[in-house]
């Protein structure tokens, strides 16, 4: 794979020139990007347009999709990464020894990010913002089912790069198809990729988390999880979870199943469950809230406490307290998105203590978990590592540091 080989390469001599761009050529060249897409957006709705016409699995076309309001969203994203304050050279601790050493912990660029990503052409724009924002390089591989769209973002991107005299190998887009690319930047390429960053399918994640010999930072699935108590607000619990269910359930932050308290389950779980129904969401429920519905309702498995729709179902189970559901989250989660709908402080406190998401929600809708909502910008992805970097993956996560040790002679006796 000699043209995988040569982007590697590329990117690593790009990032050493980098390191001396200055900041403020940066953010210019961001803002030439972001004026770009708004000049080429008919072109880029074009491109968009043929990947939609030639997509074959159906359900990817809500993440595929680019039109007016999504081009604005990208843009908007980008205008916020564009602002935030340079996240390279920030002294993040200082401190001074008795022997006299000065010493100073000081953020710097990870290096070379490989994103290996499916259907959202979005993402393309938010990960080569992010990584030269970051003071990184990126090597992107993008689903074929958005290869039209991909390109038109990554082609503009490097465009405004040349313009403002930045290499623009910053930012390489790979334009071959074959799939046996993503098992080469997988296994012979850790010489020039630091950090691999996977965003789609469980397939394609867990292949890359199996197969990888680079850090990978990600997320397998988004099984999420709001828990109803006995002290929630009726209003407040049937707004968030129709809204973290039903808003867009295509996304890994939307919500697949639901806890309710045995004690709100009539007052509460029946009229929710209804108000899903009318949004015609099928759901899946346990053999006692069934009774309420005179077993007209599917009956939830086994299979489905491990499943992640990404579509309009959702798993309901009645639970006896916050233990129980906190249990039912250790078991099935996968340290993603989990939240409680709770009036009271100190079951919110055992909630949100007790599972080990990497993102805990109280009285907030799971579709919040997103690096722009954050205040990110975008993100980069959602990991849900237990080692840092964990939840959305913004600027600030996207670098490492070094400790810079100065003394007048110092030597150590």
């Amino acid at each position: 794979m000699k043209y995988l080989l040569k982007l590697g390469h590329n990117a690593k001599k790009s990032h050493e020139k980098l390191k001396n761009v200055d900041h403020e050529v940066i953010k210019s060249s961001l803002e030439a990007y972001n004026k770009s897409i708004l000049k080429n957006k008919n072109q880029i709705i074009k491109a968009n347009n043929e990947d939609i016409k030639n997509v074959k699995r159906k359900h990817l076309i809500d993440r595929l999709i680019l039109n007016n309001k999504r081009i604005e969203s990208i843009r908007h994203s980008i205008d916020q990464i564009t602002k935030f304050k340079n996240p390279i050279g920030k002294v993040l601790q200082k401190w001074s020894r008795p022997n006299r050493l000065n010493i100073k912990k000081v953020s710097t660029p990870i290096g070379v990010i490989g994103v290996i990503y499916e259907s959202r052409p979005n993402v393309t724009a938010d990960v080569a913002a992010l990584c030269l924002k970051s003071g990184n390089c990126g090597i992107l591989r993008g689903g074929s089912e958005a290869f039209n769209s991909n390109k038109i973002l990554a082609n503009l991107f490097r465009s405004s790069l040349r313009k403002k005299n930045i290499d623009s190998n910053v930012i390489q887009f790979i334009e071959k198809k074959d799939r046996k690319i993503v098992d080469f930047m997988l296994s012979k390429m850790s010489d020039y990729i630091d950090v691999i960053v996977p965003r789609g399918g469980k397939n394609l994640v867990e292949k890359v988390q199996k197969f990888s010999k680079v850090h990978v930072i990600g997320h397998l699935e988004g099984l999420c999880h709001i828990y109803i108590d006995k002290s929630a607000d009726f209003k407040t619990a049937e707004k968030v979870v129709v809204n973290a269910k039903m808003r867009r359930t295509s996304i890994c932050g939307a919500l697949e199943t639901l806890l309710i308290n045995e004690k709100v389950l009539k007052t509460h779980g029946v009229k929710i469950i209804n108000s899903l129904l009318e949004k015609g969401c099928e759901v899946r429920v346990d053999n006692r809230i069934n009774k309420f519905f005179k077993n007209q309702l599917k009956n939830a498995t086994a299979l489905d406490w491990k499943t992640e729709y990404l579509d309009a179902k959702i798993s309901i189970k009645t639970v006896k307290n916050v233990d129980e559901a906190v249990k039912h989250v250790l078991k099935y989660g996968t340290m993603h998105t989990d939240g409680i709908i709770c009036n009271n402080a100190k079951t919110a406190k055992y909630f949100l203590n007790g599972v080990n998401s990497s993102i805990a929600m109280l009285n907030v809708s799971t579709q919040f978990a997103d690096g722009g909502e954050f205040g990110f910008g975008g993100e980069i992805g959602i990991s849900t590592n237990k080692l840092p970097p964990r939840g959305p993956v913004g600027i600030d996560q996207l670098t490492s540091y070094k400790y810079i040790v100065s003394g007048k002679g110092i030597i150590r006796p």
